[in-house]
């Protein structure tokens, strides 16, 4: 357990949300509630990579008024990055270095806003410098648009992409259906979601009854079946006059193949996808002949913050303030969880899990989750999906638009001498 008044590192890792800076206003404000055990809290610049290299941010330089503003600014303050820590055996050097600068910073928590990915860095982090005799507190704070995460009901993030794709589905519907007489038959609409299909199944949520937006699902747990696949679009056409589909960028064949595979991979070693809704658009175009549109909400949906669910924006709150109460009760290794209660009406609570547990292993779509022609959602779904889209948190407006914070980030002195490259 970290010893008293010790320094905080928190950092943001991965892909950022609408929301994520929600958690790092619950965890700084709880932080400084907190002065009796955490002296000052730290912000990587960039995500871990800002401990690597000593490039540290002041978070006590900022305003509480700024601080709060970050519960309604979408994307990382403090940048975050795709970097992954190998094994301590393959990169012994990294860790080595972490510890030299928590050291030299009085650094005795450590708190990592990310994915699966993340909470293995976490983990290893916890357990590397029990070895290397500088034990640091790891507290792992949940964030993934993918809501892959195990253990926790659900992942901060997630609710605010669900609402973003939902709404967006059922807009273009009435678009493409009023138009449809004479122009566009097909809409395609492209959405995050490598291995897991909880995005593109959000999207379900718009068809409240036959033949709304959208028609058609493609989830990455289903393999994609070309006949049937153009079977039903063209089914579609002829029954409601047009066809909106959402499609998961990770949609693949049976082989595993995926649809918009690049060629490539990422920072992470993950393949590098392309645009899988062109593939899709063009496919019908050759096979059926019908004037398409297609769109890629990219990063569009995960930055979203005007229209962010309540729910998650609590929710992502209440992950940041927790991992700081979970750390000052002297708890280590773990992860803070949203835990669904058995109740009629929508009610949570927080639990916790393992780092262990949590790193590296991808929650997927649940099989009574998905239709039985693979192709759309199912009400046990639409009831799972529902209570965390609810709720509207708009951030206050000027001259008709949203108004984020941009915080100073102020570093903090640089106190070693030996430069270290990522």
């Amino acid at each position: 357990m970290a010893t008293k008044k010790q320094n905080a590192f928190y950092a943001q890792s991965g892909g950022v949300t609408a929301v994520i800076n929600a958690s790092a206003c619950g965890l700084i404000e709880t932080a400084r509630q907190h002065k009796d055990k955490i002296g000052k809290v730290y912000a990587g610049r960039n995500g871990i990579i800002g401990a690597l290299t000593e490039d540290l941010i002041d978070t006590s330089k900022e305003s509480k008024k700024d601080i709060a503003a970050l519960k309604h600014t979408p994307s990382g303050a403090f940048g975050s990055c795709r970097h992954k820590l190998k094994s301590f055996a393959d990169n012994q050097a990294e860790y080595e270095r972490l510890i030299e600068v928590f050291k030299a910073h009085n650094i005795g928590y450590f708190f990592y806003n990310g994915g699966g990915d993340s909470m293995d860095t976490a983990n290893k982090v916890s357990e590397v410098s029990q070895k290397m005799g500088f034990p640091i507190t790891c507290i792992g704070i949940p964030k993934t648009v993918d809501n892959d995460l195990p253990i926790t009901d659900n992942c901060p993030g997630f609710g605010s992409v669900a609402k973003y794709v939902a709404v967006s589905i059922r807009e273009a519907g009435f678009d493409v259906a009023s138009m449809s007489e004479t122009s566009t038959k097909v809409f395609v609409m492209e959405v995050m979601g490598r291995h897991a299909g909880w995005i593109a199944a959000a999207g379900g949520l718009a068809a409240e009854k036959e033949g709304d937006a959208p028609h058609i699902i493609l989830f990455p747990e289903v393999a994609f079946n070309k006949e049937k696949f153009l079977k039903k679009v063209n089914q579609c056409v002829k029954k409601f006059g047009y066809c909106a589909i959402v499609v998961s960028e990770g949609a693949a064949y049976k082989d595993g193949t995926f649809l918009a595979d690049a060629g490539s991979v990422d920072a992470f070693g993950h393949k590098q996808l392309g645009g899988v809704a062109p593939v899709v658009a063009q496919m019908i175009k050759d096979e059926l002949g019908y004037k398409y549109h297609w769109a890629v909400a990219d990063y569009l949906q995960r930055a979203a913050r005007h229209i962010a669910s309540e729910t998650d924006v609590e929710q992502a709150y209440a992950m940041g303030k927790a991992a700081v109460e979970f750390a000052v009760a002297g708890k280590n290794a773990v992860m803070p969880t949203i835990v669904r209660k058995k109740t009629k009406s929508y009610k949570w609570t927080i639990g916790e899990a393992k780092l262990s547990a949590v790193a590296n292993v991808e929650k997927m779509m649940p099989k009574n989750y998905i239709s039985s022609n693979g192709m759309h959602i199912t009400q046990a779904c639409r009831d799972y999906l529902l209570p965390l889209i609810k709720g509207e948190s708009y951030p206050p407006f000027k001259n008709g638009l949203p108004q984020y914070v941009v915080l100073k980030n102020e570093p903090v002195k640089k106190l070693l001498k030996k430069k270290f490259k990522v």
